[in-house]
């Protein structure tokens, strides 16, 4: 689920309570230090992380190992964790890895029509091939503030209906022809992953591709809107 943009004082002070007992559960001198957290605003996300570099004794019971090759991860509530000598220590989520699922606490911030989970100074995208989430770098435009937005892009479902009685068939037959005539003119497929192009591009080859799919449903005697 999609994160507000407004969280109350108290929701900030559950977080940090609870973050605060994770890392006091597992750090190595009992108390967690304030210097050992950091309070993560981008996108309004307002959530507590300990800091990378900060050792702990064990890993939360609920971690995710996350094999790379020659390296080892653990994964809990939005914090990755890697072995250093008989200890642990927070660290930077590590690219190109999968996790099963998201943290409890996340952001979704749409850049150019493209969905990315956010939390932690950690971005994920889903990925269907894996069934799993996969940690990426920061999109192109991540360091510009009016790029990313918290609410979902308009859909490209469009409402569509046959005013020439136009058979179940046919219909399928039009939205298919329709579908690839207007991919060819515009370059993007909803079919695929973030249209298939480029996350700069991918919301103005949003705009082109439905309306081509108007101008070409409309063509065959339908209304659509």
């Amino acid at each position: 689920m999609k994160r507000t943009i407004v969280k109350s004082l108290a929701v900030a002070a559950l977080a940090l309570a609870a973050a605060g007992a994770q890392a006091q559960e597992h750090y190595h001198g009992g108390a967690v230090p304030p210097h050992a957290q950091h309070y993560d605003t981008h996108f309004n996300h307002n959530q507590y992380y300990p800091v990378h570099g900060m050792p702990v004794n064990a890993v939360p019971h609920t971690a995710v190992i996350v094999n790379q090759p020659g390296s080892r991860y653990y994964y809990s509530g939005g914090v990755w964790y890697a072995p250093r000598g008989p200890h642990y220590v927070v660290v930077a989520a590590p690219m190109g890895v999968y996790v099963p699922v998201l943290p409890a606490f996340y952001t979704t911030v749409w850049f150019s029509g493209v969905p990315y989970y956010y939390a932690n100074d950690t971005y994920y995208q889903w990925r269907v091939d894996q069934n799993g989430y996969e940690v990426v770098a920061p999109p192109a435009s991540a360091g510009d503030a009016g790029a990313a937005v918290t609410q979902a892009p308009p859909s490209d479902d469009l409402f569509i209906y046959p005013q020439q009685g136009q058979s179940e068939d046919q219909q399928a037959s039009d939205k298919y022809e329709c579908h690839k005539w207007a991919s060819s003119q515009s370059g993007f497929d909803p079919t695929q992953s973030g249209g298939g192009v480029s996350p700069d591009q991918a919301g103005a080859r949003r705009v082109d591709y439905q309306r081509a799919m108007k101008a070409c449903l409309t063509g065959r005697g339908y209304s659509v809107r």
